[in-house]
Protein backbone atom coordinates (compact mmCIF):
# COMPACT_ATOMS: atom_id res chain seq x y z
CA UNK A 1 0.00 0.00 0.00
CA UNK A 2 1.24 4.06 -0.97
CA UNK A 3 0.93 6.50 1.33
CA UNK A 4 1.20 9.99 -0.80
CA UNK A 5 1.37 12.48 2.12
CA UNK A 6 3.03 11.96 5.28
CA UNK A 7 4.63 14.37 7.94
CA UNK A 8 7.12 11.82 8.77
CA UNK A 9 10.34 13.67 8.74
CA UNK A 10 11.36 15.29 11.81
CA UNK A 11 11.76 18.88 12.92
CA UNK A 12 11.20 20.34 9.64
CA UNK A 13 7.05 21.16 10.01
CA UNK A 14 4.02 20.03 12.20
CA UNK A 15 4.68 16.65 12.26
CA UNK A 16 7.27 14.59 14.28
CA UNK A 17 9.55 16.32 16.35
CA UNK A 18 12.46 14.05 16.59
CA UNK A 19 13.81 10.68 15.18
CA UNK A 20 12.59 8.40 17.47
CA UNK A 21 8.92 9.86 16.91
CA UNK A 22 9.36 9.64 12.87
CA UNK A 23 10.92 5.81 13.71
CA UNK A 24 8.19 5.09 15.54
CA UNK A 25 5.52 6.52 12.76
CA UNK A 26 7.48 4.31 10.39
CA UNK A 27 6.95 0.83 12.78
CA UNK A 28 2.79 1.82 12.92
CA UNK A 29 2.87 2.35 8.55
CA UNK A 30 4.45 -1.21 8.51
CA UNK A 31 2.56 -2.70 10.72
CA UNK A 32 -0.31 -1.15 8.93
CA UNK A 33 0.88 -2.81 5.48
CA UNK A 34 2.42 0.58 3.76
CA UNK A 35 5.21 -0.62 2.00
CA UNK A 36 6.08 2.75 0.42
CA UNK A 37 5.65 6.70 1.91
CA UNK A 38 5.69 9.78 0.07
CA UNK A 39 7.39 11.98 2.40
CA UNK A 40 5.60 15.53 1.88
CA UNK A 41 6.99 18.01 4.39
CA UNK A 42 5.05 21.69 4.37
CA UNK A 43 6.41 23.97 2.01
CA UNK A 44 4.14 27.15 3.07
CA UNK A 45 6.36 29.67 5.06
CA UNK A 46 9.17 31.82 5.07
CA UNK A 47 10.59 29.36 7.14
CA UNK A 48 10.41 26.39 4.74
CA UNK A 49 14.20 24.80 4.61
CA UNK A 50 14.97 22.79 1.93
CA UNK A 51 18.07 21.66 2.57
CA UNK A 52 17.09 20.91 6.44
CA UNK A 53 14.57 18.46 4.84
CA UNK A 54 16.25 16.69 2.96
CA UNK A 55 19.16 16.45 5.20
CA UNK A 56 16.77 14.73 7.42
CA UNK A 57 15.04 12.72 5.34
CA UNK A 58 18.33 11.30 4.27
CA UNK A 59 19.11 10.53 8.12
CA UNK A 60 15.57 8.80 8.58
CA UNK A 61 15.96 6.61 5.29
CA UNK A 62 18.92 5.23 6.59
CA UNK A 63 16.91 3.22 9.42
CA UNK A 64 14.44 1.81 7.04
CA UNK A 65 14.83 -1.03 4.99
CA UNK A 66 11.09 -2.42 5.33
CA UNK A 67 9.14 0.71 3.92
CA UNK A 68 10.38 2.68 0.65
CA UNK A 69 10.82 6.34 1.56
CA UNK A 70 9.99 9.25 -1.44
CA UNK A 71 11.14 12.56 -0.70
CA UNK A 72 8.29 14.73 -2.12
CA UNK A 73 6.34 18.34 -0.98
CA UNK A 74 2.89 19.64 0.48
CA UNK A 75 3.12 22.81 -1.47
CA UNK A 76 0.98 25.92 -0.19
CA UNK A 77 -0.52 27.27 -3.80
CA UNK A 78 0.93 30.90 -2.26
CA UNK A 79 4.27 29.90 -1.41
CA UNK A 80 4.31 28.17 -4.53
CA UNK A 81 3.85 31.47 -6.62
CA UNK A 82 6.57 32.88 -4.36
CA UNK A 83 8.91 30.78 -5.25
CA UNK A 84 7.98 30.97 -8.92
CA UNK A 85 5.65 28.51 -10.56
CA UNK A 86 8.38 27.60 -12.85
CA UNK A 87 10.28 25.66 -10.10
CA UNK A 88 7.54 23.19 -9.40
CA UNK A 89 9.15 20.53 -11.05
CA UNK A 90 11.64 20.73 -7.79
CA UNK A 91 8.91 19.88 -5.72
CA UNK A 92 7.19 16.41 -7.37
CA UNK A 93 7.52 13.43 -5.40
CA UNK A 94 11.05 12.13 -6.08
CA UNK A 95 11.33 10.35 -9.75
CA UNK A 96 7.78 11.16 -10.54
CA UNK A 97 6.37 13.85 -11.89
CA UNK A 98 3.35 13.91 -9.02
CA UNK A 99 2.89 17.16 -7.36
CA UNK A 100 1.18 17.98 -4.09
CA UNK A 101 -0.48 21.04 -4.05
CA UNK A 102 -2.39 22.57 -1.18
CA UNK A 103 -4.69 25.17 -1.51
CA UNK A 104 -6.58 28.32 0.69
CA UNK A 105 -8.87 26.38 3.24
CA UNK A 106 -11.45 29.38 3.42
CA UNK A 107 -11.13 31.25 0.10
CA UNK A 108 -11.44 29.80 -2.95
CA UNK A 109 -8.48 30.53 -5.37
CA UNK A 110 -9.37 33.13 -8.23
CA UNK A 111 -6.40 31.98 -10.00
CA UNK A 112 -6.48 28.20 -9.50
CA UNK A 113 -7.72 26.57 -12.99
CA UNK A 114 -4.29 29.23 -14.61
CA UNK A 115 -2.02 27.43 -12.17
CA UNK A 116 -2.94 24.49 -12.89
CA UNK A 117 -2.57 24.86 -16.95
CA UNK A 118 0.83 26.11 -16.13
CA UNK A 119 1.50 23.08 -14.09
CA UNK A 120 0.17 20.71 -16.71
CA UNK A 121 2.61 22.68 -19.33
CA UNK A 122 5.31 21.51 -17.15
CA UNK A 123 4.23 18.00 -17.48
CA UNK A 124 3.03 17.72 -14.31
CA UNK A 125 0.01 15.74 -12.35
CA UNK A 126 -1.65 18.05 -9.86
CA UNK A 127 -2.58 16.09 -6.94
CA UNK A 128 -5.19 18.22 -4.96
CA UNK A 129 -4.65 17.72 -1.08
CA UNK A 130 -7.56 17.25 1.53
CA UNK A 131 -10.16 18.95 -1.12
CA UNK A 132 -12.96 18.02 2.02
CA UNK A 133 -11.10 20.71 4.54
CA UNK A 134 -12.00 23.56 1.64
CA UNK A 135 -15.45 25.27 2.85
CA UNK A 136 -15.51 26.45 -1.14
CA UNK A 137 -15.92 22.01 -1.67
CA UNK A 138 -18.00 21.84 1.56
CA UNK A 139 -20.58 24.77 -0.03
CA UNK A 140 -19.98 23.41 -3.26
CA UNK A 141 -18.90 19.63 -4.37
CA UNK A 142 -19.37 20.27 -7.83
CA UNK A 143 -15.93 22.57 -7.55
CA UNK A 144 -14.18 18.84 -6.96
CA UNK A 145 -16.07 17.66 -10.23
CA UNK A 146 -14.64 20.92 -12.12
CA UNK A 147 -11.29 20.38 -10.90
CA UNK A 148 -10.62 16.53 -11.52
CA UNK A 149 -12.16 17.34 -15.26
CA UNK A 150 -9.41 19.82 -15.14
CA UNK A 151 -6.73 16.77 -14.38
CA UNK A 152 -6.77 16.62 -10.91
CA UNK A 153 -6.13 14.06 -8.49
CA UNK A 154 -8.28 14.61 -5.43
CA UNK A 155 -6.78 12.95 -2.58
CA UNK A 156 -8.64 12.54 0.77
CA UNK A 157 -6.82 12.32 4.15
CA UNK A 158 -7.93 9.25 6.46
CA UNK A 159 -8.07 11.59 9.70
CA UNK A 160 -11.58 13.10 8.16
CA UNK A 161 -13.05 10.19 10.31
CA UNK A 162 -12.11 11.99 13.49
CA UNK A 163 -13.88 14.46 12.96
CA UNK A 164 -17.23 13.34 14.10
CA UNK A 165 -20.37 12.91 11.64
CA UNK A 166 -21.38 16.31 11.68
CA UNK A 167 -18.50 18.18 11.12
CA UNK A 168 -18.63 19.58 7.54
CA UNK A 169 -14.79 18.28 7.42
CA UNK A 170 -16.55 14.37 7.58
CA UNK A 171 -20.08 14.91 5.58
CA UNK A 172 -17.85 16.87 2.72
CA UNK A 173 -15.19 13.46 2.79
CA UNK A 174 -18.48 11.09 3.16
CA UNK A 175 -19.91 13.07 -0.03
CA UNK A 176 -16.45 13.22 -2.03
CA UNK A 177 -16.33 9.42 -1.55
CA UNK A 178 -20.00 8.30 -2.37
CA UNK A 179 -19.78 10.43 -5.59
CA UNK A 180 -16.94 8.37 -6.87
CA UNK A 181 -14.67 11.73 -7.05
CA UNK A 182 -11.43 10.37 -4.35
CA UNK A 183 -8.25 8.77 -6.30
CA UNK A 184 -5.99 8.73 -3.53
CA UNK A 185 -6.89 7.81 0.11
CA UNK A 186 -3.65 8.80 2.19
CA UNK A 187 -2.95 9.17 5.99
CA UNK A 188 -1.24 12.19 5.94
CA UNK A 189 0.15 11.28 8.98
CA UNK A 190 1.70 13.34 11.86
CA UNK A 191 1.74 10.97 14.87
CA UNK A 192 1.83 7.53 14.54
CA UNK A 193 -1.47 7.01 15.41
CA UNK A 194 -2.37 8.35 12.58
CA UNK A 195 -1.66 5.03 10.29
CA UNK A 196 -4.04 3.13 12.23
CA UNK A 197 -6.47 5.21 11.66
CA UNK A 198 -5.41 4.82 7.77
CA UNK A 199 -5.23 1.19 7.91
CA UNK A 200 -8.87 1.54 9.00
CA UNK A 201 -10.46 3.93 6.91
CA UNK A 202 -8.50 2.39 4.06
CA UNK A 203 -10.31 -0.87 4.72
CA UNK A 204 -14.04 0.37 5.02
CA UNK A 205 -13.50 2.76 1.89
CA UNK A 206 -11.18 0.96 -0.80
CA UNK A 207 -14.46 0.17 -2.72
CA UNK A 208 -15.06 3.91 -2.92
CA UNK A 209 -12.27 4.73 -4.52
CA UNK A 210 -11.95 5.83 -8.13
CA UNK A 211 -8.92 3.06 -9.47
CA UNK A 212 -10.28 -0.24 -9.39
CA UNK A 213 -7.56 -1.46 -7.24
CA UNK A 214 -8.97 0.88 -4.22
CA UNK A 215 -5.34 2.63 -4.38
CA UNK A 216 -3.29 5.18 -6.04
CA UNK A 217 0.15 4.06 -7.23
CA UNK A 218 1.13 6.93 -9.44
CA UNK A 219 0.43 5.75 -12.40
CA UNK A 220 -3.12 7.34 -13.38
CA UNK A 221 -6.66 7.49 -11.65
CA UNK A 222 -8.48 5.70 -14.47
CA UNK A 223 -11.62 6.76 -16.82
CA UNK A 224 -14.28 6.52 -14.91
CA UNK A 225 -17.75 8.14 -15.01
CA UNK A 226 -18.61 11.28 -12.91
CA UNK A 227 -21.97 11.02 -11.12
CA UNK A 228 -24.02 13.94 -9.94
CA UNK A 229 -22.92 16.56 -7.81
CA UNK A 230 -24.48 17.71 -4.62
CA UNK A 231 -24.05 21.17 -2.47
CA UNK A 232 -22.99 20.93 1.39
CA UNK A 233 -22.43 23.53 4.16
CA UNK A 234 -20.69 26.27 4.01
CA UNK A 235 -19.36 25.84 7.78
CA UNK A 236 -15.76 24.54 8.54
CA UNK A 237 -14.56 24.92 12.24
CA UNK A 238 -10.75 24.90 12.62
CA UNK A 239 -9.78 21.32 12.41
CA UNK A 240 -7.89 19.82 15.81
CA UNK A 241 -5.50 17.13 15.88
CA UNK A 242 -4.40 14.82 18.85
CA UNK A 243 -0.94 14.91 19.29
CA UNK A 244 0.41 11.52 20.72
CA UNK A 245 3.73 10.21 19.62
CA UNK A 246 3.11 6.59 20.66
CA UNK A 247 0.95 4.28 18.46
CA UNK A 248 -1.81 3.76 20.97
CA UNK A 249 -5.12 2.61 18.66
CA UNK A 250 -7.00 2.72 22.15
CA UNK A 251 -6.66 6.64 21.96
CA UNK A 252 -7.99 7.34 18.52
CA UNK A 253 -12.06 7.69 18.00
CA UNK A 254 -13.34 7.20 14.77
CA UNK A 255 -16.66 7.94 13.28
CA UNK A 256 -16.91 4.97 9.75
Amino acid sequence: MRDIHSHIIYGVDDGSETLKQSLEMLQAAEDAGVTQIVCTPHCQSRHFDAALIKKNFEELKRHTESVDLVLGYEVRLEKLLDLGIERAHEFCFEGSDEFLLELSSSLMPANWERVLCCLQEQGLRVIIAHPERYRYIQADISIAERMMRNGCILQLSANFAQAGRLNPIYRCAKKLLDAGYVVALASDAHVSEDYWVFKTVFEKYEHNLMLPAGEYDGKGRGDVPLPDATPDSTYQPKHQRMHVSAYRPELCTIGL
